[in-house]
């Protein structure tokens, strides 16, 4: 977004999963986007800033910022900030033991997944992508996001090996795979499991 207005409209309708905040916008401060975004949701917010001193930091995090980075930064400490932040606000969602949407009842504890209370057999990899699915169900995932779900940051894997996963879990929840009910595919995107 080219300005805090912008940003605020932008946060309220694409709901975005993290956001990376300059603290110098025009029209509206980092501060007063702070504020005003932090009423309406809890997306975590790293904060970009060339102010060095301790007090901005600290009233960045008070309003709610997860992290801060200073300018100048390389890529590469702007991407691990981003990471850890995105891995501590994934943790709370994990906690669910029971996930549950459509038809579609995933339990972590037992690893049992069933699809209108017909039991369900699944791959580990099945099952943590049909997790990653019903803990955000109408969000669409990447084929990256979803491969670095199943092997962790450090893996540099195929991502159609992401397709092969999609088709095995289709054959094994919908009714017709031809016609997938629950795994829907996202053109120019990925795939997302439907809400209802």
């Amino acid at each position: 977004a080219s300005d805090g207005q912008e940003a605020l409209y932008v946060a309220r309708h694409e709901k975005p999963d993290l956001i990376i905040l300059d603290l110098m916008m025009p029209n509206m401060g980092g501060y007063d986007f702070l504020k005003a975004h932090k009423r309406e949701a809890d997306t975590p917010i790293v904060i970009l800033t060339a102010r060095l001193e301790e007090s901005d930091k600290i009233l960045g995090l008070e309003l709610g910022a997860d992290d801060f980075v200073t300018k100048p930064f390389s890529m590469r400490e702007l991407t691990a900030r981003v990471r850890a932040v995105l891995r501590r606000a994934v943790r709370p969602l994990m906690q669910a033991e029971v996930l549950r949407a459509a038809d579609v009842t995933l339990d972590r504890a037992s690893r049992k997944v069933s699809v209108d209370n017909r039991a369900v057999e699944l791959t580990p990899s099945e099952f943590d992508l049909l997790a990653a699915f019903l803990s955000s169900p109408g969000r669409a995932f990447t084929r990256a996001e979803l491969l670095d779900r199943l092997q962790g940051d450090a893996f540099d894997g195929y991502e159609r090996t992401i397709d092969v996963h999609i088709r095995n879990l289709r054959t094994k929840l919908e009714p017709n795979p031809s016609k997938p009910r629950y795994v829907e595919t996202v053109y120019g995107v990925g795939y997302r499991f439907a809400e209802e």
